[in-house]
Order: structure tokens, then sequence, then C-alpha cells
């Protein structure tokens, strides 16, 4: 039964941080940028409100190395908590340390 609410749970999670890059304020959707300073291409967006369960944050093919791009949330996440959790997953398969991220401040840019 945990391993189904942990499952459920992580769907959820990623239900409600899917996002299409490339989309602007002007659309009516909270957007932010993220800036890779790797040298690797981050091909995951991971997101969390809880540091604990993670869902995919949609990236398209992912941000190159030295790239930064604007991504916009789905309008189902607007009554969130501000503060987010993000993860990088690179191309190599490392994964980044999770970073606390607060949408209510102004000019946001996440880097990795």
């Amino acid at each position: 039964m945990k391993t189904y609410f942990k499952s459920a749970l992580s769907i959820a999670v990623a239900v409600a941080v899917m996002a299409v890059a490339s989309l602007s304020a002007a659309d009516g959707n909270f957007s932010f940028k993220v800036k890779n300073t790797t040298d690797n291409t981050i091909k995951k967006l991971l997101a969390s409100t809880d540091d604990k369960n993670y869902g995919n944050f949609d990236i398209g093919k992912g941000i190159k190395a030295g790239e930064t791009v604007t991504l916009a949330w789905d309008k189902k996440t607007d009554n969130s908590d501000c503060e987010w959790f993000f993860k990088a997953v690179f191309d190599d398969g490392e994964e980044s340390e999770a970073v606390a991220f607060d949408f209510c401040e102004d000019d946001l840019e996440l880097e990795f």
C-alpha cells in the first residue's frame, strides 16, 4: 500500500509541475529561467514541494551546456506554495543536489 501511495503521489506531483518551454508571463503563466552553467546537457528537471517526492518538469529535449531557457508553470500550479525544490539530471546520468527556489520573488533564475 505504501508503494502505491508513493507512486500515486509522485504521479500527482509530476502532473502538477508539467510545463512547456519558451512560454512567457505574457501567456498568463508564471515563468522563470533555468541557466545551465555546467559542461553537460540537462536532460531532466525534477521538481518537488517537499524535497522528498519529485516529479518531472517538462524541458523538451533538454538544456544544453551554457544555455538559458525560459520555462512556464502550468496553470494547475497557480495556488501552490512559493517554495519548490529542483534537481537537474544530466546527460551523463548524474543528478544535482536539490536547490530550494522561491517563486514569490521577481526576476527568477535557477542555475545548475
